[in-house]
């Protein structure tokens, strides 16, 4: 499916501020759209439906994987998630690109049905920080931060995988970092052919 949109995939560990960061870049790259996924997981925060997830009950995703709605779902930290399908492909077709935050499971089977798809990894500067920074967050207990952490080797061992690779130390150098990403990629042959078509035809180019 060769669209003339990009599809960003970008996965982390838990606790490596990928969501921080693509948050960031989108209030600076107004050509960069969100993909909301779907999720069983209950909101965090200050998190609305619809706006980061869309938050569903068991039994309503086990209907749309049914239906097979989605391009991809995961569990995921005893949740599911999944990624619509109709979403994706209405949102490249007509030229944005699309920034999808996932885990590396998913990010690796949405690569095999959109081979264009840029897959960037996000990893924090060592272990002791990504300690810090889930339990900074407040958000889980002492329990649930050891599991995150054993889940994250699992996670960062399929980085080898990825397109890019992002070590969140400083924050505002890794946002550079995803912005050059996003910039290159956008100027890539394959990327400007796609997306600027009628130019290449009106110059004769191939």
């Amino acid at each position: 499916m060769d669209y003339p949109g990009n599809l960003f995939v970008v996965a982390a560990p838990s606790g490596a501020g990928k969501s921080s960061l693509v948050k960031a870049l989108m209030e600076i790259d107004a050509g960069v759209a969100p993909s909301v996924s779907h999720t069983t997981r209950p909101p965090r925060g200050q998190e609305k439906h619809g706006r980061e997830y869309f938050f569903l009950s068991d039994e309503e995703f086990d209907r749309m994987a049914e239906r097979q709605c989605f391009l991809e779902w995961a569990h995921v930290h005893g949740h599911r998630y999944g990624t619509s399908r109709q979403a994706i492909e209405e949102r490249i077709k007509a030229g944005a690109d699309v920034m999808l935050e996932i885990d590396y499971q998913g990010a690796i089977n949405i690569k095999k049905i959109f081979a264009n798809a840029v897959l960037i990894f996000i990893l924090p500067p060592s272990w002791e920080e990504l300690r810090a920074r889930l339990q900074r967050r407040g958000e889980d207990s002492a329990e649930v931060i050891e599991l995150r952490l054993r889940n994250a080797a699992q996670e960062m061992a399929q980085v080898r995988d990825f397109d890019f690779v992002i070590i969140n130390e400083l924050f505002e150098r890794a946002l550079f970092d995803l912005k050059s990403i996003v910039h290159a990629q956008r100027l890539k042959y394959a990327a400007q052919r796609r997306s600027r078509a009628a130019t290449f035809f009106a110059l004769n180019l191939p």
